[in-house]
């Protein structure tokens, strides 16, 4: 699959992956869900994503069998992020019905319901295909999560790039290609600026990096949060 979804510098690819359905594999699909997440700044679905996920394995598991191939697949289109599920077996169809109390079963589409925007199945041929959407927060396409850091950072670069252009008149949104080199010609001017007061632009972006990195791990630490090794330090003279 070679569409890309750009959000920024972010290519929203969808993926798929085949495997069989059994409970040892879920965890393993479970980080794969969520380390694509991150990596598309969708980290705030991360734990509804893996819910959905692991209660579509699941149905499976439960109604066709342990060991059914499968394939999921994976997508965004900026609004909405959707996950499928589709296996052989194209005479289980998943039907939503309330569990009797003390069932072992029957919950699984019952979750899905509830934390899912919209679900349904779509039967083939010879197989099937449940799939669940999930509401993202974002406008269109090619916008990005709501962030202080980030609104920021687009900030500093739109001026960035507007005073590079020489025939704008006022600050306006620049394109995605040309964003992208502002942010990068920004940065060089910040490294240059680092250098120019006796600082390491090295150890400068090592740090960047790790509170970069840090705030993927906990998204709701503070922006000014300092760690004892977050400062760069002076290049000795």
């Amino acid at each position: 699959m070679a569409i890309y979804q750009e959000s920024g510098c972010v290519q929203r690819r969808p993926w798929e992956v085949s495997f069989t359905a059994e409970p040892r594999v879920v965890a393993r699909v479970r980080r794969a869900m969520r380390l694509h997440l991150s990596l598309w700044g969708l980290s705030d679905l991360e734990d509804v994503a893996q819910i959905c996920v692991s209660e579509l394995v699941a149905n499976v598991i439960n109604h066709v069998g342990r060991g059914t191939p499968v394939t999921l697949a994976v997508s965004t289109d900026g609004a909405h992020l959707r996950i499928e599920l589709s296996d052989p077996d194209a005479r289980a169809m998943p039907t939503l019905l309330a569990p009797t109390s003390g069932a072992e079963s029957g919950r699984g589409l019952m979750i899905l319901d509830a934390v899912a925007s919209h679900w349904g199945v779509i039967p083939r041929a010879d197989s099937k295909v449940v799939w669940c959407e999930l509401a993202t927060g974002l406008e269109v396409s090619n916008d990005h999560p709501r962030d202080l850091r980030v609104a920021q950072a687009e900030m500093s670069i739109v001026r960035h790039g507007s005073a590079q252009n020489t025939q704008a008149q006022v600050v306006t949104p620049l394109s995605t290609a040309v964003a992208e080199k502002a942010a990068i010609d920004l940065i060089t001017d910040l490294l240059h600026w680092l250098h120019a007061h006796g600082c390491d632009p090295d150890d400068a972006l090592d740090c960047a990096q790790r509170r970069f990195e840090a705030h993927l791990e906990d998204p709701w630490q503070g922006p000014t949060l300092r760690t004892m090794d977050s400062t760069p330090r002076r290049r000795p003279r």
